[in-house]
């Protein structure tokens, strides 16, 4: 089963709705979780567009930090350090590329460890991640090998591969994120709570007729079994 995960580098209710999703693939390991990009502010003309000029984006976005910080399970934002840094808020483009380089070069978990990197850097730490230098410094933290991530950062393909999926954005109709879309056609929208997220999954598999937990310990001997054309087959 399928389970398209929309987020944005600098989409505040992203960090806990991630922070969930993490708990729903340890839950559920057979599920297979594709990431995918969505763009709040794709370049800066996108933010002038929105807000009316760059500047008047963060004291807008900060005042949402605010709710997202609420939904989340920690409370991990530091609203405050981020309302004394003087840099404009971050545009998406660069983060965005540099998760899916390395999601390109490597796997979904890549992608995800530099993802959540550069969503902390800027939610708790407060760092400018459209600034490549800062971006380099999250993915040196994690363990894609930085040369191999660098080449295909700048590599076209890599900002091509981000559009494809903004153009899945529009097919789908997805209109904000964070958005789950299961089986290209269940779509749970926002950062719901865990248990929502969790039983929507279940309901969707039950209807689906996919079995989201492959093994069961049976009998004293806790053999491992799995479901083979409609029987279980134990070890």
């Amino acid at each position: 089963m399928q389970v398209e995960f929309f987020h944005d580098v600098i989409c505040s209710f992203c960090f806990p709705m991630s922070y969930r999703m993490r708990k729903v693939a340890e839950k559920y390991p057979k599920l297979e979780i594709v990431h995918r990009s969505f763009a709040l502010g794709w370049e800066k003309d996108q933010f002038i567009q929105m807000f009316g000029s760059h500047e008047a984006v963060k004291p807008e976005v900060i005042h949402h930090w605010e709710s997202a910080n609420q939904n989340d399970d920690e409370h991990r934002f530091n609203i405050v350090g981020m309302k004394e840094q003087d840099f404009l808020f971050p545009t998406s483009k660069n983060g965005l590329k540099a998760a899916k380089a390395a999601g390109l070069i490597a796997d979904q978990a890549a992608y995800w460890n530099v993802f959540d990197g550069l969503q902390n850097a800027l939610f708790v730490e407060n760092k400018d991640i459209s600034d490549v230098a800062v971006i380099e410094a999250v993915v040196k933290q994690t363990s894609v090998d930085f040369d191999t991530w660098k080449v295909q950062f700048e590599n076209p393909e890599t900002e091509q591969a981000v559009i494809e999926d903004l153009e899945k954005v529009q097919a789908y109709g997805i209109q904000g994120a964070p958005a789950v879309v299961v089986n290209q056609k269940y779509l749970i929208s926002g950062a719901q709570p865990q248990e929502v997220i969790e039983q929507t999954i279940e309901k969707i598999a039950e209807e689906e007729g996919f079995q989201l937990k492959g093994l069961q310990m049976m009998g004293t001997d806790a053999q491992a079994c799995n479901m083979i054309d409609g029987k279980w087959v134990c070890d």
